[in-house]
């Protein structure tokens, strides 16, 4: 069904249906049903058509409508600097380009992974560093990819034919060209990590228990506490060192700091941490480890700012590691769709919101806690519920603001846009909808609708 979006307010509809989140720093795109396909065909012009979602298939250009000396002037305010005040109610437009062309770049990863377990290459990516934005479809991305990245997670999964746990591609790291080094204002390194995928992945997600962090082994903070599964993914590594890459955190610890000490004396610069789902913990994850390791300074000593772009992410730790993130200058914008479960997980039942007997039963220490501060969107397509957690749908939902559409918050004939989500959800439980089959576009979102 055709859509409409725009930025407002939260409304009184959603507070009663939906969980409660923090109220500072918020902003929301509401997408609202259109009442008959006529009414739709109608309102459409040339420029809502202009903004429809591209096919997967499709080459996009990297989002730069507005004039790029306008980040340049900006870019500590648009990586958090001041925590995005002012900027997300209503959502500042050089805000909007950024988190949308970050996300295009997170986006990338799903449609250059290799998904054909018939391939040689399974889970692996399908492209070579020098050319693999382009054959995703981000053309001009100006950026240039000087590694991949590997998980393997320590959990059962299927085997592999050597007998051995598997590794996965999950993102890369990137670092951004003089030109487009210019036009931001700085040099931007970039690490893009995409969601959940494969079945051992979904299997470390699913281990929900809190435990120590213990990444600095310099200094005990047992009080720091993150997801056990999330911090297998990040921590483990093949038996022996089979592959000689290590765990996904050797790699990217690796490969960043080598950036950072790198860069030009004097060149100002930033770490962006781009991720979607189990990407966006992992990205959580990493904001704090080289934060607290201090690899986030280049040779002069001066620290960079480490800003953590999160799409469609759950909650990483507890109370103790929001804190410390805070104290050690990690700033992270969650791009969050009301709608979308994975959101709201760990922690359904007891989290930071949480108030009265549960929070005393729970205690302070294991509750969960989301990190940074929230950008709220509200879209849905209803003949596709997986399209909460979209990658694609979370960009396109952003990007809507630009083209200038109205809002059409009214309730339809049907009973209202609820009462017609509700009913079509319903129904598609009833019928046992395949949800594996969109697992590609729905990340960690498989996993999660067996617990609603």
């Amino acid at each position: 069904m055709a859509s409409t979006a725009t930025i407002r307010p939260r409304s009184a509809l959603h507070k009663a249906t939906s969980p409660a989140r923090p109220k500072p720093c918020r902003a929301r795109v509401v997408a609202a049903a259109a009442a008959t396909a006529s009414a739709a065909a109608m309102a459409t012009t040339a420029a809502e058509r202009a903004c429809a979602p591209a096919a997967s298939v499709a080459r996009t250009t990297s989002t730069r409508r507005t004039p790029t000396a306008s980040v340049a002037s900006m870019w500590r305010q648009v990586q958090g600097s001041h925590d995005w005040d002012g900027l997300l109610q209503p959502l500042h437009p050089v805000v909007r380009d950024e988190v949308a062309r970050y996300g295009e770049l997170v986006g990338a990863c799903y449609k250059v992974l290799d998904a054909d377990p018939s391939s040689p290459r399974h889970m692996c990516c399908k492209h070579g560093k020098e050319t693999v934005l382009e054959e995703a479809g981000v053309v001009d991305a100006g950026y240039e990819v000087t590694r991949y990245i590997y998980a393997t997670p320590d959990v059962a999964g299927p085997p592999s034919t050597s007998g051995r746990r598997s590794s996965s591609w999950v993102g890369y790291v990137a670092v951004s060209t003089d030109e487009m080094t210019r036009r931001l204002g700085r040099r931007d390194v970039l690490v893009s990590l995409r969601g959940t995928v494969t079945q051992a992945e979904w299997a470390a997600n699913l281990m929900s228990a809190l435990e120590p962090a213990h990444l600095d082994t310099r200094r005990a903070l047992p009080d720091v506490k993150v997801e056990s599964g999330f911090l297998n993914l990040y921590t483990s590594s093949a038996p022996g060192g089979a592959d000689g890459m290590g765990s996904c955190r050797d790699q990217l610890l690796r490969e960043v700091s080598r950036l950072v000490k790198g860069a030009h004396p004097g060149e100002d610069m930033s770490v962006t941490l781009a991720g979607h789902s189990m990407g966006s913990a992992l990205a959580t994850l990493l904001g704090y480890d080289l934060a607290e390791l201090g690899l986030n300074r280049d040779a002069s000593g001066r620290r960079v700012l480490v800003t953590v772009f999160s799409y469609g992410g759950p909650r990483v730790g507890n109370a103790a590691f929001k804190n410390r993130c805070d104290e050690l200058g990690v700033k992270a914008l969650r791009v969050a769709n009301v709608r979308d479960p994975v959101t709201m997980l760990p922690g359904a039942l007891i989290n930071e919101d949480t108030k009265g007997f549960l929070a005393a039963w729970a205690g302070g220490g294991d509750r969960y806690t989301h990190v940074g501060v929230e950008l709220a969107l509200d879209f849905l397509r209803f003949r596709d519920p997986g399209s909460v957690h979209d990658i694609g749908a979370y960009v396109s939902a952003i990007k809507a603001e630009t083209c200038g559409k109205t809002p059409n918050a009214a309730a339809d004939g049907h009973g209202g846009v609820l009462a017609k989500v509700t009913e079509f959800v319903e129904g598609q439980r009833a019928a046992a909808f395949a949800w594996k089959e969109a697992a590609l576009q729905m990340g960690g979102l498989v996993r999660t609708l067996g617990m609603i």
